[in-house]
């Protein structure tokens, strides 16, 4: 325990000390502090008293020949105090890790936000869906089938987050508009993080694809990472999304075209070793998902009418209204919905049938 004893102009009302709990970084003209082995110059010194902690940068005199008793006026100043290079009070360092908590925490809810999760769940699903009409009996399902899945899956994934994230680097001001609330036009994350995340992403998905030794899944990789940057980039003859139907068109070529095909040939030829055979359940999965990725393609851009015609892009909702849209787009996928039902019904598949009556009961009923 030390005396502290410090000539200063801080009347007895308004000193430092007198403030229980706070912190404060001083520059007192002159301090001499006692029983000091360590005492040198320009010295840091972090001082703790019972009631409060104090930073003090001073020039510490190195005189031994001062006494208490010379400073006799100072003595109602006196409190006892620990000093210890360095210290640092408990309590900042609770305070540090919540606050490193809390950053992490807020910046992983942000990239959730950022990776659009309703994009990559139906990826997942779609994916894990045409994996399973190469199979044929139980005996398919083997570990190797599931590894094959995965190996689909995880490169799948992230390519999907370098296209939605490539989207909103471009899409700054219009989603400031029409989307608000996602990290980059909200200005949860800078520009410099989505560029780091779009190319962290994207080389990941195509190295992965490349050591899968799957010919199929990196043509499909490799497809998907073109359309998607020609959907976005700001480039002459790109930028397809501002066409009223270059936009559909591409989203019909990745989830009807690409998913059904490609990943099909991976998980038959090269998870399950077979030869290549396009059945008719493909052929039916793939008819059906190009119908329903168009109007999807048309049907997204509704919402983002208002941002979309401040910033002159002629979605085909800008040119002929949301209304008229919506509604086409409601008459695809209900075409597409009846002549999946109708396939249902003609299947020889028990199993089929029964999921074909139950859903057309479960639909004309409400």
């Amino acid at each position: 325990m030390l005396h502290m004893i410090s000539r200063s102009s801080f009347c007895s009302k308004y000193h430092p000390l007198h403030q229980a709990g706070c912190i404060k970084t001083l520059q007192l003209p002159s301090t001499q502090i006692h029983c000091v082995t360590n005492r040198s110059p320009c010295k840091k010194y972090s001082i703790k008293c019972p009631q409060s902690s104090i930073n003090i940068t001073n020039n510490v005199r190195n005189r031994e020949d001062i006494s208490s008793r010379n400073c006799k006026q100072f003595n109602k100043y006196r409190c006892f105090l620990t000093l210890q290079d360095g210290y640092e009070p408990k309590h900042l360092y609770n305070n540090y890790s919540t606050s490193f908590r809390d950053v992490f925490f807020k910046n992983l809810i942000s990239f959730y936000r950022l990776t659009r999760p309703y994009t990559w769940t139906g990826t997942v699903i779609a994916i894990t869906s045409v994996s399973f009409l190469p199979i044929q009996n139980l005996a398919d399902l083997t570990p190797t089938f599931f590894m094959g899945i995965l190996k689909a899956l995880v490169p799948a994934v992230l390519m999907n987050i370098y296209v939605v994230t490539l989207n909103q680097l471009y899409d700054v001001e219009i989603d400031k508009v029409n989307k608000p609330d996602l990290p980059l036009a909200s200005g949860d994350f800078s520009r410099g993080t989505g560029i780091a995340i779009a190319l962290i992403s994207s080389l990941t998905s195509l190295t992965m694809g490349v050591m899968s030794r799957s010919p199929p899944l990196l043509l499909a990789l490799i497809i998907w990472f073109l359309l998607g940057s020609a959907y976005s980039i700001q480039l002459p003859f790109l930028r397809w999304k501002g066409h009223p139907f270059l936009a559909p068109f591409s989203m019909m070529i990745l989830m009807g075209l690409v998913y059904q095909l490609l990943f099909f040939i991976h998980i038959q030829k090269y998870m399950l070793a077979r030869p290549v055979v396009i059945t008719k359940p493909l052929v039916f999965a793939t008819a059906f998902m190009c119908v329903l990725s168009f109007a999807n393609g048309l049907l997204k851009d509704v919402p983002d009418v208002d941002g979309d015609r401040k910033f002159d892009i002629q979605t085909l909702s800008v040119i002929v209204g949301r209304e008229r849209v919506f509604w086409f787009c409601v008459y695809m996928m209900l075409t597409a919905y009846g002549a999946a039902i109708l396939v249902g019904a003609s299947s020889s598949f028990p199993l089929s049938k029964l999921v074909t009556h139950t859903c057309f009961h479960s639909v004309a009923s409400s």
